[in-house]
């Protein structure tokens, strides 16, 4: 067996599939409200456990009322790879980690077929995030509000992270660091810049799990990410 085929069965993808064509809805993201410049200015001059502790104690937009844990991120700090999600669900709420759960294991399964692990040490070489830091209730969308409260953690951790590439993980994900009403369809395949460093588009483990025949397309961005990795100025 081909190491092709290793990393396709670690996805959960067969070879042989017949997939059908499937394109995720594209949908517009509306204008996010930015917190105030003093604040952004202060995130943006902040080192690694400022911006912990600020995250921890933020109560910028109404998703503080609700939640059990911020979810700040995980991973090596000053990985070449950073994936970025769009918000914590149930259980990444209740632990403070993101990506846990069954989308959580299919991340796993997606990092490892590329040669990448969770983990906090250098050996792992992968950073995870999320665009908000809070669960939306219901795992609903996030609201544009929360979205412009959040982003400048963010990007904070982008800049502290200096990573190579940047794998975005769903609409909202995408949206936020591109800059754009795009959908995920429409940006699979194409190299952006976020902070000026390359970033590529996926969908979200979440969404794949309900929508299985797209796992091969999640597959080919994979491949595709690599690539770009490469290219990438080391």
């Amino acid at each position: 067996m081909s190491r092709r085929d290793d990393f396709l069965r670690e996805m959960g993808l067969s070879p042989v599939w017949r997939l059908r064509a499937r394109l995720e809805q594209a949908s517009t993201a509306p204008a996010s409200e930015p917190l105030p410049e003093d604040d952004a200015r202060r995130i943006a001059n902040m080192d690694w456990p400022q911006l912990k502790s600020a995250v921890a104690q933020c109560t910028a937009c109404g998703l503080c009322r609700a939640r059990k844990n911020t979810v700040f991120g995980v991973g090596d700090e000053s990985a070449d790879w950073m994936i970025v999600g769009e918000a914590p669900g149930a259980e990444e709420d209740q632990r403070g980690e993101p990506f846990v759960g069954q989308a959580g294991r299919l991340l796993d399964s997606m990092l490892a077929a590329i040669g990448l692990s969770r983990g906090k040490d250098k050996t792992a070489n992968v950073y995870i995030a999320n665009v908000l830091k809070c669960r939306p209730p219901g795992n609903r969308n996030p609201e544009p509000l929360e979205v412009g409260k959040c982003t400048p953690y963010l990007m904070r951790q982008i800049e502290l992270v200096q990573p190579r590439l940047i794998v975005a993980m769903g609409r909202f994900a995408a949206q936020t660091l591109i800059n754009s009403d795009a959908s995920i369809a429409s940006m699979r395949g194409k190299r952006f810049q976020c902070h000026g460093v390359p970033t590529v588009v996926t969908y979200h483990p979440a969404y794949l799990l309900r929508n299985l025949p797209d796992k091969a397309k999640a597959w080919e961005d994979l491949c595709f990410a690599r690539r770009a990795f490469s290219a990438a100025p080391a």
